[in-house]
């Protein structure tokens, strides 16, 4: 599984960006409606191959693949991952982790009991802790660690480097309850999500001092309270080995060691068909072949009708065999050469199908979604109007069914930006935008004034030249900042909610879209826009493909270092361009294998829109193809992806987007960049119009939530404090609204303020959610109680070979 980084904010827990990657799911999501409104949903279940622990063999090893060594092993620190997250969860203590459902349930091996037993004049909590929780030097786990980890992460001491303290902050004090066992918090202001805290719970060992909390805690963990204990990292092998805690209270762990392993998303396959994995979270491609190899199980020796050569028809196997044998020496040494190169493929190929007869695919749905990002800070996209037009452009149901429908999924799209289908709270609030429609989408660009003719007509009342330019500029920043054209927007924001929504959306988008497209303005006002000249070219002449000054490409982008690879840009205002993917591009030669451009000694022409050798002409001008624009400017969009080998879907996703924006006149200019620079120089930075990107789920919206749909502020440097909305578009009430359901403790009002600002997320139209990602996870088949977990918490101690096929070594298991 391929995965990109998020740098933390200031949330509760981090909500990582993730690429996406496909899975397979069996079972459709169940949906129905409760008395009071809201929809209930059974959430896909977990795929884990359950089994009692009796029927678990005792002993073993089990290698388990991660991206890559965690770079710390602090939760709270900035480049925590998920490998961080992956195997604290099996050394430290989570009070309350996810069910299956996605809600916080209460840990009986660390907590006999924790509830608000106060809340006037402040909001107090009890936490009761399992009288034989300690940690593994055997102390006591009691109220100095909360007080230490309180302490670290409550923000007041800037020696403790932490990217996140929501909730914390809100502690006014901690003491020791009745007895040592019992640990009473006390709540500074009312806040609802107080299960979030304390999970991981790290000993006051680390969290008492900034040296051990800053850098001790990175490379090993000394004391844990887990049913593991870390016995060591090794970087030259790429691995963290946990040993069985001698010293766990509860169910004893059936494994003897756990070895996290990293290995590359596309060294997968392999490694698991040499025995150096048995549990990967896999690609589409890697469970295919794990399908075909056991059902080519009864073969009985018969070549294979898939791999190297098995496309070869009987003509050319013929011709192959001629030329080798031939009288032309030199074509025949050709000949034999490609012939052997294909055996041994053949033979390599054949005996990985063999080994991977030995693993099953586990399916769920993975905690998370895959979002569109429109980034409303300037160009076109800072309009209202112009991020509505794109999203009511948009067949979710089709862009679903491109990445969940090959897969044998039920393609249908999410509805929510806070809650996943399965978790509570969860409810519909597209309506508050508008369902589909294209006629309705073009009404929304002629309303804020682009037109048809409009990328070939000059601005009015300007000289040619250079000054000319600029006076345009000028007028493009001072018409898009008056105040008549924001309270167009806002009426017009307001208009398509109530048009749109049912009379629960119109209570909660449509009544306060022109609140919230004024508040969208007033942010925009006070933080600057940048001009719409780098939104199109005005030369719509000759493009040479391949030089970074073309028309009609993006300053910004052109200026971002992406780590020694450039940017590959498609320009796709036609559907023959929107078609092109990635991995065509490098059949044909015009890519890497990395992504980045191939030799330049391809013939010239190509695909309209690949990205081809200097001297190619572009693409017919914009106007040509009915492209929309204003003031002589075409408009189109920067759509940047991520160029890796794991994000192939993702790109397909794009395609299909750049599809349906061109059946509106919006040109995409797609930008594809190496997958470490697609992040931080690209989606955090804010160079982009259009961007897919993923978060994972959460128990806690109004925590996890806030930083993500928060109103941009401007810094004293002109910036924008953007936290973690990286689509720079929020309003006000969006922030009242997460504000008051974080202080809210009755749980049904404080899910129903979720669903307020949900509506009015959608209406604001900086972020279009499409679908829940795919999991596909390959396992050993003989192993029990692992696999794709959705929404739940592994129960590490749980994990083992079943009895009857148990062993002590891969080499023996597979016998």
């Amino acid at each position: 599984m391929s995965h990109v980084g998020v740098p933390r904010g200031t949330v509760r827990k981090r909500r990582s960006l993730a690429l996406l990657t496909a899975g397979v799911l069996t079972i459709p999501a169940l949906a129905g409606c409760s008395s009071d409104g809201e929809e209930t949903s059974r959430g896909v279940p977990q795929d884990i191959a359950r089994t009692a622990r009796p029927a678990v063999a005792d002993g073993s090893t089990v290698n388990w693949a991660v991206d890559a060594l965690p770079a710390t092993f602090n939760a709270f620190q900035a480049d925590a991952d998920s490998a961080t997250t992956r195997i604290t969860g099996a050394l430290l203590p989570t009070l309350f982790p996810m069910d299956e459902s996605g809600r916080p349930k209460l840990n009986p091996d660390y907590l006999e009991s924790a509830k608000v037993i106060e809340r006037e004049p402040k909001q107090v909590v009890l936490y009761k802790l399992n009288q034989q929780a300690v940690w593994s030097d055997g102390r006591e786990i009691g109220a100095p660690d909360f007080v230490a980890q309180w302490r670290a992460l409550r923000g007041k001491d800037s020696a403790f480097w932490t990217a996140r303290n929501s909730g914390y902050e809100r502690i006014d004090k901690i003491e020791r309850g009745a007895d040592d066992l019992q640990v009473r918090v006390t709540f500074s202001k009312p806040y609802a999500d107080w299960r979030s805290l304390f999970s991981p719970l790290y000993p006051k060992e680390i969290t008492g001092t900034p040296d051990a909390f800053n850098d001790g805690a990175r490379t090993t963990l000394k004391n844990t309270a887990g049913p593991f204990v870390l016995r060591g990292v090794s970087k030259s092998q790429g691995t963290v080995t946990l040993a069985r805690s001698p010293r766990w209270w509860g169910d004893k762990a059936k494994l003897d060691t756990l070895v996290f392993r990293a290995v590359a998303a596309e060294d997968r396959t392999e490694a698991l068909a040499d025995g150096t994995v048995d549990v990967a979270d896999i690609d589409a491609a890697t469970a295919d072949r794990i399908t075909l190899a056991r059902r080519d199980r009864g073969g009985n020796g018969q070549p294979l009708a898939h791999g190297p050569g098995s496309a070869t028809t009987p003509a050319a196997a013929l011709r192959s065999w001629a030329l080798a044998h031939g009288s032309d020496e030199e074509a025949a040494e050709i000949a034999q050469a490609a012939r052997e190169k294909n055996r041994k493929a053949v033979v390599a190929y054949t005996a990985e199908q063999k080994a991977l007869r030995d693993f099953a695919v586990r399916k769920s749905l993975e905690p998370a979604y895959t979002q569109l990002a429109l980034n409303g800070e300037s160009g076109p996209l800072a309009d209202d109007r112009v991020r509505r037009a794109v999203a009511r452009a948009l067949d979710r149901e089709e862009l679903a069914r491109t990445v969940l429908g090959p897969l044998g999924l039920p393609a249908k799209p999410l509805g929510s930006h806070l809650a996943l289908e399965g978790q509570p709270g969860y409810k519909d609030g597209s309506g508050a935008l508008g369902d589909q429609n294209t006629k309705e989408a073009q009404a929304l660009l002629a309303d804020a004034g682009w037109t048809r003719g409009g990328a070939v007509q000059p601005p009015k009342d300007t000289k040619a030249g250079s000054e000319a330019e600029k006076k345009e500029d000028e007028g493009d920043k001072g018409a898009e900042g008056t105040k008549s054209d924001k309270k167009a927007k806002s009426e017009e924001a307001g208009q398509g909610t109530e048009e749109k929504a049912g009379q629960d959306a119109e209570d909660t988008g449509g009544k306060t879209a022109e609140k919230d497209g004024e508040d969208s303005a007033a942010g925009r006002e006070k933080a600057g826009r940048a001009s719409e000249d780098s939104a199109a070219s005005r030369d719509e002449g000759l493009y040479i493909v391949g030089q970074d000054d073309k028309p009609g490409s993006h300053a910004p982008a052109q200026a971002v270092s992406t780590g020694g690879a450039s940017a590959v840009h498609v320009l796709a205002p036609a559907r023959t361009a929107a078609g092109q993917s990635a991995a065509l591009l490098r059949q044909a030669g015009a890519l890497g294998e990395d992504g980045a451009v191939a030799a330049q000694d391809k013939q010239p022409g190509g695909a309209a829109g690949a990205y081809a050798p200097v001297g190619t002409a572009a693409p017919a001008p914009a106007a040509a193809k009915g492209q929309l624009g204003k003031d002589g400017k075409a408009l189109t969009l920067r759509f940047v992806l991520p160029s890796g080998p794991g994000s192939q879907s993702l790109r397909s996703v794009g395609d299909k987007i750049a599809v349906m924006l061109e059946k509106i006149g919006i040109g995409t200019e797609i930008i594809k960049v190496p997958d470490e620079s697609y992040f931080k120089d690209h989606v955090a930075s804010g160079v982009y119009d259009l961007a897919l990107y993923s978060w994972p789920a959460t128990a806690y919206p109004a925590t996890d939530g806030r930083p993500i749909y928060a109103k941009p502020e401007p810094a004293t440097d002109g910036s924008l404090l953007v936290e973690q909305n990286y689509t720079r578009v929020g309003t006000d009430h969006i922030d009242q609204l997460f504000d008051q359901a974080a202080a809210e403790l009755d749980e049904k009002a404080a899910r129903e303020l979720m669903k307020q600002a949900d509506a009015r997320i959608w209406a604001a139209a900086g972020s279009i959610p499409l679908f829940q990602r795919p999991q596909l996870v390959a396992v050993d088949k003989k192993l029990a109680n692992v696999g794709a977990f959705g929404f739940a918490a592994p129960r590490y101690q749980d994990i083992g070979f079943k009895n009857r096929q148990a062993a002590g070594s891969s080499a023996d298991r597979k016998k």
